[in-house]
């Protein structure tokens, strides 16, 4: 994708691809929203796909196919073990990340189980730029400690900063010599930082970080889920490297790195995942584990025809063209919404568009969970279904006290090559009712709340009758039967 200069003036994305497939859409009534909300417990987890128009919820397993991806899988060979799929994803890893070893999981999150069952120890630490949900619940689950090293212009909502995920490196040389490399399990960086709005890490901090790692003796773990965001951001926005190819800056990223994990359901647009590993010490170590857990090594949990896909997927990532229309895309909802005074993370970051629900309703408090109040009643306004990213995706105390997330964000994604321009002007239009409305909305509170990863099982119930209120007020200004 490009963006292309219209006569008008406009500056709009241009889709480097046609649609030849289609998937239908329908956008249910109103009352049917309502009622749907109601019964998912006010948690977009819980809604079912028939009642959804526009699922912004994530982009993981949800992105597009390309042709070739689809025509990958018609050529799989199928054995239970020496398949030779798996023999040309292993070599195209090590065409492209240079690691020599892989281990292929079923997903992102099965690689965050075995590093962590493999590294972390009771009492270690794991410093972070951020924490992903699973990825801090796999260390806490093994008696490891999360910290986190943002530097302080990642948790700015607003800023010119091109690089907000980047870690502070004299927080982490503090944290080493107060209480010993011995107590490092590893230090882990996450490209594309998910929590704190998709936003992008340089790769002079990520050498930065190796440099440390490197001089420590600590091993440095990389989580290149949201690598091809990244890899966009680096290109564009960091002037050492505009002129080097995608798949230069791949190499010199993955030569930094000790073990490299990915969810494929992000990364290569497929169902799956991987673990590539530098030396055989790591290979050995979680090799058994993949075995047990996942299914023998040649698959580790996958289809053979989805490792076919990857093996293309992960190639037609190192290509600008389709790797940036996720962030322009994003890019275009951003300016939009703030350019209509909507509350927004800016820069725009990958992964989605994200809203600041803390300052989108200010006159709700934390305790009553902003961000899961606006992702209900977007959905209810809309059919719009986007991921809460905030207090709700946190988890109490040992002492079952409430962690509140330093964000409270709701995140509507933008799986790449799925929706249309159209699609998204509908979403900006109904962001812009809601906020011009937002005094309709009330807070939330939990009334069925796990222990761990609520964000996925947890019902909630309104403060208030602020529904059936806001339902009111849409059917007022746009009828009945949207």
């Amino acid at each position: 994708m490009s963006k292309v200069k219209f006569y008008s003036g406009e500056n709009v994305p241009l889709e480097m691809h046609k649609v030849r497939i289609v998937q239908k859409l329908d956008l249910v009534p109103i009352d049917r929203r309502l009622q749907a909300i109601k019964d998912a417990g006010n948690n977009t987890f819980l809604l079912r796909n028939r009642d959804i128009f526009l699922d912004m919820l994530t982009d993981s397993g949800v992105n597009a196919m390309s042709d070739q991806q689809l025509a990958a899988m018609m050529v799989a060979d199928d054995s239970y073990a020496g398949s030779e799929s798996y023999t040309r994803l292993e070599e195209k890893i090590t065409e492209i990340f240079g690691t020599e070893y892989f281990l292929p999981v079923h997903q992102g999150r099965a690689a965050e189980s075995i590093i962590s069952k493999v590294y972390v120890t009771p009492g270690s630490y794991v410093p972070m730029n951020y924490h992903f949900t699973t990825s801090k619940a796999h260390v806490v689950v093994n008696g490891g400690m999360v910290e986190e090293y943002i530097t302080e212009e990642g948790l700015k909502f607003n800023s010119d900063n091109p690089f907000k995920g980047n870690m502070d490196t004299v927080a982490l040389e503090n944290l080493i010599k107060k209480v010993g490399a011995a107590k490092i399990a590893f230090v882990r960086m996450e490209t594309g930082t998910n929590l704190i709005g998709g936003q992008p890490h340089s790769l002079a901090n990520l050498r930065d970080v190796s440099n440390i790692c490197k001089k420590h003796g600590i091993k440095f773990v990389f989580d290149a889920s949201l690598l091809a965001d990244n890899l966009h951001f680096i290109k564009t926005r960091e002037e050492a490297y505009k002129n080097k190819s995608i798949r230069e800056i791949t190499r010199e990223i993955s030569d930094l790195c000790d073990i490299i994990y990915f969810s494929a359901r992000k990364l290569g647009c497929v169902r799956g995942g991987g673990i590539c590993c530098r030396t055989k010490d790591d290979y050995m170590k979680m090799r058994e584990l993949v075995t047990l857990y996942e299914g023998f090594l040649t698959y580790g949990g996958m289809s053979i025809r989805e490792i076919e896909a990857l093996t293309v997927g992960l190639d037609e990532t190192m290509d600008e063209n389709m790797i940036n229309q996720g962030p322009q895309f994003i890019e275009f909802m951003v300016n939009e919404l703030h350019n209509s005074g909507v509350p927004v993370i800016t820069p725009a970051g990958g992964l989605g568009a994200h809203l600041n629900a803390g300052a989108f309703l200010s006159h709700i408090p934390q305790t009553q969970y902003p961000a899961g109040a606006l992702a209900a009643a977007l959905y209810l306004v809309g059919g719009i279904r986007g991921m809460e990213r905030g207090s709700i995706s946190e988890q109490r105390d040992n002492e079952g006290k409430e962690t509140y997330a330093n964000m409270e964000l709701l995140r509507l994604a933008a799986p790449r090559r799925v929706f249309t321009m159209s699609q998204l002007k509908f979403v900006v239009d109904r962001v812009q009712w809601l906020y011009a409305n937002r005094e309709l909305i009330g807070g939330l509170k939990f009334v069925e709340e796990p222990k761990m990863l609520r964000f996925f099982f947890g019902k909630l119930e309104g403060t208030s009758d602020w529904h059936t209120k806001l339902v009111a007020k849409f059917k007022a200004d746009f009828g009945d039967s949207l």
